[in-house]
């Protein structure tokens, strides 16, 4: 069975012959596994069954060395802090909820179909999915600043819908040049979640941002691609909406938030699981041994009757003993 295949069958809730799996890494911790190890290739050799590429805009840095960048849209994100990867807004484009005072850049539909391309080319058997992050809410609020776009969501109802709507339509181009090629599926991401719950709350978020979800979820089901969805935090209050939308597969199962087993009970034969393993507590504090124990019991629970792709419940972030990713693969890499 290819590292494809187990993909498919298992987001198809079939049996596989070893639980998929993904490990990601900053790309600080993807150096300190790289001294680590002394390999420099390191990620290439834990086995990955997931190919990701993520429609992203041109950035140009404000002054060489600055670690300051504006992007297309006018967003200056800085990337000096410890968020090397996506970096921190700095300052807010939309001062007044004015949509006119928001321009739009152009689709950059070149860079976009190189990515795909490549990623199809250099994919040797993994599963292939186009990606966007900052997919509705996140985006508005680099537009605004959240505390701003959250004030918006009720103050503001007529803005909120129209600056929604420029941001669906860039996404509909996105996933539209996706769905031309022979990828398995879309990744969104978008965070609407918080420890405790959802940070607009239920009600909000059906309002304005599962319409335009089911928008999207549409046009990629028509298409006979996988839906992945991936929002940190407690989206519990939401799983009856994404599954009625035509979600396939969650990410990420953060196991501080959810209760694993009621989950699986609850909702395993109606969505797939992406992650399950804490990047908050077990591998930043626990030990080799206890991550490969708990990474043991996790597979088993979650891959009953398929529907689990395991891997971290985030991105693996610097900080994190390299003991502990090397046990976490191994134990990936080495299933029972």
């Amino acid at each position: 069975m290819t590292r494809r295949e187990r993909v498919l069958q298992a987001i198809r809730h079939q049996p596989t012959d070893m639980v998929p799996y993904e490990v990601l890494l900053t790309s600080q911790e993807r150096k300190e596994l790289e001294k680590y190890t002394g390999n420099p290739g390191y990620l290439s050799t834990v086995g990955n069954h997931i190919s990701i590429q993520w429609y992203s805009e041109t950035m140009t840095e404000t002054e060489p060395g600055s670690e300051i960048f504006c992007d297309t849209w006018g967003v200056y994100w800085d990337k000096s802090s410890i968020e090397k990867d996506i970096g921190l807004i700095k300052g807010v484009l939309l001062e007044e909820p004015d949509i006119n005072d928001l321009k739009v850049p152009p689709f950059e539909e070149a860079g976009w179909r190189n990515g795909i391309e490549t990623m199809l080319k250099e994919a040797n058997g993994r599963a292939c999915f186009a990606a966007l992050g900052f997919a509705l809410y996140d985006k508005a609020c680099t537009f605004r600043g959240t505390e701003n776009f959250l004030m918006d969501l009720l103050l503001e109802p007529e803005f909120t819908e129209e600056l929604l709507d420029v941001i669906l339509k860039r996404c509909l181009e996105v996933v539209d040049v996706a769905l031309e090629y022979d990828i398995d599926g879309f990744y969104f991401a978008d965070d609407w979640g918080q420890q405790r719950g959802l940070i607009m709350g239920p009600e909000l978020w059906r309002q304005f941002i599962k319409p335009r979800m089911a928008i999207l979820y549409d046009r990629i089901k028509k298409a006979g691609k996988i839906v992945v969805q991936h929002s940190c935090g407690n989206n519990l209050d939401i799983f009856e909406d994404l599954i009625e939308i035509g979600l396939d597969v969650y990410q990420t199962l953060q196991p501080e938030i959810y209760d694993l087993p009621q989950i699986k009970k609850d909702f395993g034969d109606r969505l797939a699981f992406w992650g399950g393993i804490s990047t908050q507590r077990l591998l930043p504090f626990g030990t080799p041994e206890e991550v490969k124990q708990e990474v043991e019991k996790t597979l088993k629970l979650m891959s009953e009757g398929g529907g689990y792709i395991a891997s971290a419940s985030h991105d693996i972030v610097e900080g994190i003993p390299p003991e502990n990713v090397i046990a976490l693969v191994d134990t990936l890499m080495n299933q029972k």
